[in-house]
């Protein structure tokens, strides 16, 4: 396989955690088919969770410009922990596996069947080592970002906000006073609104603020941004990124986007992509059920909560007397893994369904659904948007406390529930999401934003534009590496 002088040959590097893998690896499915040559950076732990959990994924790597290569995270090959404490796991990589990965980004050799040479590296900017490596041999990076627009432009201000005294947050500090430091929030932002990061921290050299800070503005330095978002839904928040960082893609929602093509040519699709095994039993229930008569419960693959807090949501559901399937991971309550369902859950089967594990993007297109409760991390939130489900959300940490603020007061098409799970908030949020007066007012303006996805990624819509900028952007700076 003969290097092509300027051929572009894009290496991928996201965090190695469920909501940024497979995001990219839709990013590097886009980028197939505009002709691109991709390398697809792995840890080899999350590579071996994902060839276990995902049989679309064997095919993809035999394509001929398309490879998958894998590096170590330097945490021990024994360690069964289902999941890493992120920065746990962040520290590991930057310190255990920077050669690895630069030797990726080595010049290719003189035997014609290597791969041309790197010529791009879009890295994800929750990852330090994915660009540092790239700037210190000189390869252009291009940052991606998998959280919302909103929630990076609350990121960037952080230095601003700590200049303008607003975090750390006073003792005995008004969780529900408007934050005054990120523009264009002004008028709705509260302090309880901020990621939790911020919540958090009690002095300004807190680690995990000043981390979140450090990766946020080395975005300055990147000669481009790409977020999974689109002009409809977030183009106020994303005109004031653009006023700091001018050239910003905004390609979503792009499990959507990709579909766009599915019908231009064969290719191999890689939907699905997990890193647990997915219990498609429930969609059999699902068939069973009414339309918009189920609640689909589930908080993403990161998020834990106490027995107290599982107990709560529990009764409010059955007490609200709707329909629901629940994915009840094993490690979801904190400090137990394998824990089997609630013993008061065997008498509510007959309207309720409990999986491990879903396959999300199908289940919030089904008929039968009508309501998402949901941790509102940023791809959950995106495909319940595109599906035209209503949410109401229970932020976790980072990015959720953010986006649930959006969903409920500024897109209208949800629930906060923020900081509360009381069984009587639960029966009641159901109830005004599903059966009373509001329902109706937050489906339809849930089906119209879903409307405006669909339009932003069809032929002319303005993902499909930006998503070709980006591609002509990456190949002029592979034919180039010092233009900007």
């Amino acid at each position: 396989m003969a290097e092509v002088a300027g051929e572009p040959h894009v290496l991928i590097f996201p965090f190695p955690a469920q909501g940024h893998v497979p995001t990219m690896l839709k990013l590097a499915e886009l980028f197939l088919l505009a002709g691109l040559r991709i390398t697809f950076i792995n840890t080899e732990r999350i590579h071996r969770r994902l060839l276990l959990n995902s049989p679309t994924l064997p095919p993809l790597a035999r394509l001929p410009r398309f490879r998958f290569r894998t590096i170590p995270d330097g945490l021990p090959e024994d360690d069964r922990r289902a999941s890493v404490p992120l920065q746990e796991l962040e520290e590991s990589i930057r310190t255990r596996s920077r050669e690895p990965y630069r030797d990726l980004l080595a010049p290719a050799g003189r035997d014609p069947d290597e791969w041309p040479s790197v010529t791009c590296v879009v890295a994800d900017g929750s990852l330090p080592l994915s660009w540092e490596v790239a700037e210190e041999v000189g390869i252009p990076v291009i940052f991606f970002r998998t959280s919302s627009a909103c929630a990076f432009w609350a990121y960037y201000r952080i230095p601003d906000l700590i200049k303008g005294g607003e975090i750390p947050f006073p003792e005995e500090a008004d969780w529900d006073e408007k934050v005054r430091g990120v523009p264009g929030m002004e008028s709705f932002l509260r302090r309880r609104d901020l990621p939790s990061f911020c919540r958090n921290a009690k002095t300004t050299s807190d680690r995990g603020l000043q981390s979140v800070d450090n990766a946020t503005a080395s975005t300055r330095r990147a000669r481009a941004l790409i977020l999974n978002t689109f002009e409809s839904l977030e183009g106020p928040v994303l005109s004031h990124i653009r006023s700091a960082i001018p050239i910003t893609y905004a390609l979503g929602p792009l499990h959507l986007l990709v579909k766009t093509f599915e019908n231009g040519g064969s290719f191999v699709t890689i939907n699905s992509v997990r890193l647990s095994q997915e219990d498609r039993s429930c969609m059999t229930w699902l068939d069973s059920q009414p339309p918009r008569s189920v609640v689909y419960v589930s908080f993403g693959s990161v998020a834990v909560m106490s027995r107290e807090e599982l107990m709560e949501f529990w009764h409010g559901l059955v007490d609200s007397g709707e329909r629901f399937l629940w994915v009840l991971r094993s490690d979801l309550v904190e400090g137990k893994t394998g824990e089997a369902v609630p013993a008061e859950a065997e008498g509510t089967r007959e309207r309720g369904c409990i999986v491990g594990w879903a396959p999300q993007e199908e289940v919030l297109s089904h008929p039968a659904v009508g309501c998402f409760l949901t941790h509102s991390g940023w791809n959950s939130t995106l495909e319940s948007v595109s599906a035209g489900v209503p949410m109401i959300c229970w932020p976790c940490f980072a990015d959720q406390q953010i986006n649930s603020r959006f969903v409920s007061d500024v897109w209208r098409i949800g629930a906060d529930m923020k900081d509360k799970c009381e069984r009587s908030i639960v029966e009641k949020m159901v109830r005004d999401v599903m059966v009373r007066e509001r329902a109706e007012r937050l489906r339809t303006s849930a089906m119209e934003m879903a409307e405006l996805a669909r339009r932003s990624v069809a032929k002319g819509g303005s993902s499909y534009r930006d998503y070709w900028s980006l591609v002509e952007h990456i190949r002029a700076i592979s034919s180039n590496g010092q233009q900007k």
